[in-house]
């Protein structure tokens, strides 16, 4: 029911006007995003770097409305590629091909996919595609595809452990050679194609997590831009210790697998895994555009509204 209450804000333009407006707002939404600007982000991967932790820096953005809007959006992109090679930060970057203009031209969403991707091979990085809601996985795959059919194999792929049809989709993805980032899932899905219960999601991440480790895939390059396959993304402690216990069964090395987070979530998780020797990488998202990414948080746990009230009875 919470979860459902802020995804339905995230989408309400009268809620972003009204919130947006809220110096609390902003000041809290700055424990999850690292600043409006990529010079605050990239300060943040310092910070993360000097911890031993690696990042991917998203700036922020969905569902373009105009495909001027979208033409900006791969421009900043291919920007912050640059950025990140110049300052020698070990971060990669993420992207939501709906900021692309995907829901408005899926052959103009495409053109700035391989424009970001032929940045990121001119600048050594790897960019990860994430996943949006289940209107449009399909889609979203299809230019996934797109991708490694056109030859670029420094790009991954999110799925996520609450739709049915992503076991299916994860064997595909792994057939033609992509790499995985594997979460549970942060929108609000009808049970026509989604898992409700929380117990079946965490069941089905486990499973589909065992079959991703089993895969294999090559392991972390040096300068921790590179990811391995998989990438298990989760704070759930009883999840990370499954895929430990898949790791331990079948003697793979620790480097063999990446723990990734969300800034702001579980540092002290984050720093523990990475004592223990496992690649960790932290997703730091930054921009002006973070009202839905905000409440979205919100809605995966108790702890973020209660953090955002405390603040807000604090101005």
């Amino acid at each position: 029911m919470l979860r459902a209450f802020f995804i339905g804000l995230s989408k309400a333009g009268w809620a972003q006007r009204l919130f947006t407006r809220w110096g609390v707002s902003r000041r809290t939404a700055a424990r999850f995003v690292a600043g409006e600007t990529s010079a605050e982000a990239l300060q943040a991967v310092r910070q993360l770097n000097s911890a031993g932790i690696q990042a991917t820096l998203d700036v922020l953005g969905e569902n373009t409305t105009s495909l001027a809007a979208a033409a900006q959006s791969a421009s900043e992109v291919r920007s912050l590629l640059d950025e990140i090679q110049a300052a020698g930060a070990r971060a990669n970057v993420s992207i939501k091909l709906s900021q692309l203009g995907m829901n408005l031209d899926p052959a103009v969403c495409r053109e700035h996919l391989f424009s970001i991707l032929e940045g990121a091979r001119a600048a050594g990085n790897f960019v990860r595609i994430d996943m949006e809601d289940s209107a449009v996985t399909a889609l979203t795959l299809n230019l996934y595809y797109a991708a490694l059919e056109a030859g670029f194999d420094h790009v991954g792929i999110v799925l996520q452990a609450y739709l049915y049809r992503t076991e299916t989709d994860q064997e595909e993805v792994l057939r033609r050679g992509g790499k995985v980032r594997l979460c549970k899932g942060a929108y609000r899905e009808p049970a026509l194609v989604a898992f409700q219960s929380v117990d079946k999601v965490c069941e089905n991440y486990d499973r589909l997590a065992e079959k991703l480790l089993g895969a294999g895939g090559p392991l972390l390059s040096s300068d921790g831009r590179f990811p391995p396959v998989p990438a298990i993304a989760t704070h759930d402690p009883r999840r990370i210790e499954a895929a430990k216990r898949v790791i331990e069964r079948l003697g793979l090395p620790k480097e063999a697998v990446e723990f990734q987070m969300l800034y702001g979530m579980r540092r002290d998780l984050q720093e523990k895994l990475a004592a223990e020797g496992f690649p960790v990488r932290v997703y730091v998202p930054f921009g002006t555009h973070w009202f839905p990414y905000f409440m979205r948080r919100l809605g995966e746990r108790p702890e973020n509204v209660w953090f955002f009230i405390s603040n807000f009875f604090r101005r």
